[in-house]
């Protein structure tokens, strides 16, 4: 899934009302170096897009699916063309359906006990959900038994945020309304701007760490 120094720290997850609101969005994340983009299967019509993104925006970003919740949807997003699929908890036969097209998981999980089952099912990282539950603080003992977790939380995490995560030993992380704000229903994109530029900064200096 990498692409650079902040676009692997960075999963931008987009959630809107209809598809057709993404190509404006995804064009200004690139722009700000916000190369991993989750489209989530409860937009509709997503799966309709994916290729179309792709082929525009395929040289510098990975068009990823998520909402992933069996593995029959799973088929049907790989059919789609998706680069990477998330899973918003276990669903132990989606990371071996991907993995023969070589196709990234990241698996839902937040328990000791979950995060053992996504790695043994195959995931390729963990999706630690809803990560506001939990903070920072329970990644870092999490490592402890897990030293090789490739970790990324999601669900609530604020840009604010950001700095403790990658502190605390996550990959990545990976938002949505805090980034996103309003842009997929029509409204400010120099505010995602904004936000992004404020969200790469500590992805680039959690690559420094």
């Amino acid at each position: 899934m990498s692409r650079g120094a902040s676009a692997r720290r960075i999963i931008a997850v987009l959630r809107a009302d209809h598809a057709a609101a993404y190509r404006p969005v995804v064009r200004t994340l690139v722009e700000c170096g916000v190369h991993e983009i989750e489209l989530t299967l409860t937009t509709p019509d997503t799966l309709r897009h994916v290729r179309g993104l792709i082929e525009e925006f395929g040289q510098d970003a990975s068009i990823g699916v998520g909402t992933v919740t069996d593995e029959e949807l799973a088929r049907r997003a790989l059919d789609a063309g998706a680069q990477f699929l998330v899973t918003p908890g276990l669903v132990a036969g989606v990371p071996a359906l991907a993995s023969r097209l070589g196709v990234p998981t990241i698996m839902g999980a937040l328990t000791p006990t979950e995060v053992v089952a996504a790695m043994e099912a195959g995931a390729d990282a963990v999706k630690i959900f809803p990560a506001s539950a939990v903070g920072p603080g329970y990644l870092r003992q999490l490592r402890g038994p897990f030293p090789s977790l490739v970790a990324i939380p999601s669900g609530g995490v604020e840009i604010e945020d950001a700095d403790g995560w990658f502190a605390a030993g996550a990959a990545a992380v990976s938002m949505g309304g805090p980034l996103i704000g309003d842009a997929l229903a029509g409204g400010s994109l120099s505010g995602l701007r904004e936000r992004a530029a404020l969200l790469v900064a500590p992805a680039v200096r959690g690559d420094d760490r």
